[in-house]
């Protein structure tokens, strides 16, 4: 879910980024790319803060929902969605940098609106971008774990992430099941990883050809 999200969110805030190069648009780039440096903990606080009854959002979600979205699958998502939101946004902006401006120039002067520009010029060229955002942004939020514990609490069934299972688990001193667990994530982000570099390989092949 947080990968659907991020990638609907993040294409067209990448797409404005990598568009200029306005003070604006490197203030959002820096904004969006504070999760690389902030403590986890730090983020996950501020954003357990906003949505308590205490804050105007907080005030809002309860009006909306009848409950905050603290401790719950959606609130998860959202956390996860902040603190993925450079992984998502940066390959994207490279990728959409990377589009020769004469392609998307020459098609505007022969009639095609923006969107249309977008979905048959830059996106099929920036295609390789959107597997590394989508596999990146996948592989980072299964295995996240102090914004998720801040702002999902450790609730089975709902909120309990794999990082979460494993450090219960180190805690009741399982650590056989641990290490099956552990295995099995380090397994995940290799093939995320693989799936990128292999990729990328074939790009870069066809392109030399």
């Amino acid at each position: 879910m947080t990968t659907l999200v991020l990638l609907l969110v993040a294409t067209p805030l990448a797409a404005w980024i990598a568009g200029g190069r306005g003070v604006a648009r490197r203030v959002v780039q820096a904004v969006v790319a504070l999760p690389l440096v902030l403590p986890p903990t730090v983020l996950g606080f501020y954003l357990l803060l906003g949505m308590s009854p205490r804050t105007a959002v907080g005030r809002v979600l309860i009006a909306l929902l009848g409950h905050s979205l603290a401790f719950t699958f959606w609130g998860l998502v959202v956390g996860s969605v902040v603190y993925s939101l450079p992984f998502a946004v940066q390959p994207l902006v490279v990728g959409f940098a990377g589009v020769d401006r004469g392609l998307v120039e020459t098609a505007g002067v022969l009639g095609a609106g923006h969107w249309t520009v977008f979905r048959k010029v830059v996106a099929p060229l920036a295609k390789m971008s959107f597997v590394t955002a989508g596999v990146l942004t996948f592989a980072h939020t299964v295995g996240e774990f102090g914004v998720v514990l801040m702002v999902g609490g450790d609730i089975p069934g709902a909120t309990r992430t794999l990082s979460i299972s494993i450090f219960d688990m180190v805690q009741d001193a399982n650590y056989a099941a641990a290490n099956r667990a552990a295995v099995w994530l380090v397994g995940l982000s290799f093939v995320a990883l693989l799936v990128i570099y292999v990729r990328g390989g074939v790009k870069r092949g066809v392109a030399v050809g």
